[in-house]
């Protein structure tokens, strides 16, 4: 898995696109693996500390219980006429008092909060060019990779 940083390093064309749909709104759509394997969807709000993508979460919110059970997750920017832009990958727990408090973005709700970095597996946008459906696809270590389909 990769930092957000290894991400611009690898694929910056693609990370600047992805970037600018993550800050276009205040909240996304974030997916987490309940108990019984099956989707949970909630709402979150990204950052961009340092070298990585992090989001947060209430104290003991569901969301941040099924992350310390399995950090898969994914975070998908509401769709625009710009396309669409999802990340993927692991979500890691920041638990260091000084460490999570680099983390803060002043809008956290008073008192204690989950704070967690996104290891990230892929990058993916979706747009309409030309009357095509345009995917670009980013992995860590691989080059960027295009499908299209009519």
């Amino acid at each position: 898995m990769a930092t957000w940083k290894q991400f611009e390093e690898e694929a910056g064309e693609l990370a600047a696109v992805v970037k600018s749909r993550l800050e276009a709104a205040r909240t996304y759509i974030l997916a987490t693996p309940r108990k019984d394997g099956s989707p949970r969807v909630s709402g979150t709000e990204v950052d961009f500390k340092g070298p990585d993508l992090s989001f947060g979460s209430m104290l003991n919110a569901v969301k941040a219980r099924d992350l310390r059970r399995d950090d898969r997750c994914a975070i998908h920017a509401h769709p625009s006429d710009d396309g669409d832009a999802k990340v993927k990958g692991g979500a890691v727990e920041v638990t260091d008092r000084g460490d999570k408090a680099g983390y803060a973005t002043g809008g956290e709700p008073p008192g204690d909060f989950h704070a967690f970095r996104l290891d990230l597996q892929e990058a993916v946008t979706t747009t309409v060019e030309d009357g095509e459906l345009v995917i670009r696809l980013w992995r860590p270590g691989r080059p960027v990779e295009v499908f299209r389909r009519r």
